[in-house]
């Protein structure tokens, strides 16, 4: 399944994980095989290839090459924030932008993550994957960390001697998109996983020694199946015990699938006071685990209910519980400070400027205890 016959140049897909920010990025597979979850504005109207193994150690031959070269131009101190490009030319004859770029900003970043992309790299061949592996530590034998998303469907069928043979090879953390332990909720939105091949796949990934990050999606279930939703998800986790717990809130943009059901009635998306509920409940439900949850993206309520499992949990929940117990004014001027990146903890409501700021838009703009959610639902979209 490979797009071109020869190579085009070094190649970047749409997405990484946050906590990929600085990774330099290495695309190995172009979209997604999947494609079918209704919650999912990435990849629509893309076909799914892969990319052959030569192509992929050509960019990263080239990044390695830029790297070299920035680096004997003279740079001491850890970063380069100006080019020559006159200087540059001299010592490379033919400039792939895209590669320089990308080792130009790797090498600014500190040089200590690989990210593969697409959507789920662990589709190609196990060897293939290995022998990519192999090729980065030997380009790069410094890097700590080398990370790929993965779905659960591809990871539950991978054998586990492949599985280890990559760990071995250098893959030291996979991101696999969870969303909920609900075989409801998963058919409800397409995810093309059950419950068990998610807890199936989750042990294999810890069994092999490799780090394992379970992105969870409050609001997933919609006012329907919030409930099931929170409490089979956290015992989906409790059964599998990943790494880390990452919190992605469910956002409706116009340019994904569920987008129809919600305008057409049938999905009934939960309020923000809702989802608080649910992600209350979630944590409540969670022991017996080590994970460390984390609460990175600003599409999140609360950006402050991070903590490790189990000797975080009241903190966590002591924020959520907070929130619920705030008159409807005051947090409806939460919710709005919160999504306008004014507030990043419940403890900004008392930072007398920032509230005022708040204060001044809501009046502006009409929002009231009444009508937030729709403003919410709006402010959300800019993010997805």
């Amino acid at each position: 399944m490979t797009k071109n016959d020869q190579y085009c140049g070094f190649e970047q897909g749409p997405i990484r994980p946050p906590s990929e920010a600085y990774s330099l990025l290495i695309r190995v597979t172009r979209n997604c095989p999947w494609n079918r979850c209704t919650f999912c504005p990435v990849y629509k109207g893309s076909r799914f290839s892969i990319r052959k193994v030569e192509y992929v150690k050509n960019d990263i031959d080239s990044v390695h090459r830029y790297v070299e070269v920035l680096q004997h131009m003279g740079e001491e101190s850890g970063r380069i924030s100006r080019i020559d490009a006159n200087k540059l030319s001299k010592n490379i004859k033919q400039v792939d932008l895209q590669a320089f770029s990308a080792a130009l900003n790797w090498l600014n970043s500190g040089m200590s993550s690989i990210f593969i992309q697409d959507a789920n790299s662990l589709f190609i061949k196990p060897s293939d994957m290995a022998e990519i592996l192999l090729h980065l530590k030997k380009r790069f034998p410094g890097v700590e960390r080398i990370t790929s998303y993965a779905r659960s469907h591809t990871v539950a069928r991978i054998k586990e001697a492949d599985l280890n043979a990559i760990r071995d090879a250098g893959l030291n953390r996979i991101h696999i998109g969870l969303e909920s332990g609900s075989d409801l909720v998963l058919k409800m939105v397409r995810k093309g996983a059950t419950k068990e091949t998610h807890i199936k796949a989750g042990i294999k990934v810890k069994n092999a020694g490799i780090e394992l990050s379970e992105y969870i999606m409050p609001g997933l279930g919609g006012r329907r199946y919030s409930e099931i939703h929170a409490l089979e998800t956290a015992d989906a986790l409790n059964r599998i015990n990943p790494d880390f717990i990452r919190i992605r809130t469910l956002a409706i943009p116009s340019n994904i699938p569920l987008f129809e059901d919600y305008k057409a009635g049938r999905f009934k998306k939960c309020s923000d006071l809702m989802t608080a509920n649910e992600i209350l409940m979630f944590i409540e439900n969670l022991g017996g685990i080590t994970s460390i949850i984390k609460s990175d993206h600003i599409l999140n309520l609360f950006e402050e209910v991070e903590g490790a499992m189990p000797e975080d949990k009241e903190h966590m929940l002591s924020i959520i519980r907070s929130f619920l117990s705030m008159n409807p004014e005051r947090r409806c001027l939460y919710q709005v400070g919160r999504r306008l990146g004014l507030f990043h903890c419940l403890g900004d409501v008392n930072n007398s400027r920032r509230m005022a700021k708040v204060e001044k838009i809501c009046r502006e703009l009409g929002i009231t205890p009444e009508n937030v959610d729709e403003t919410i639902d709006e402010l959300m979209k800019r993010f997805v």
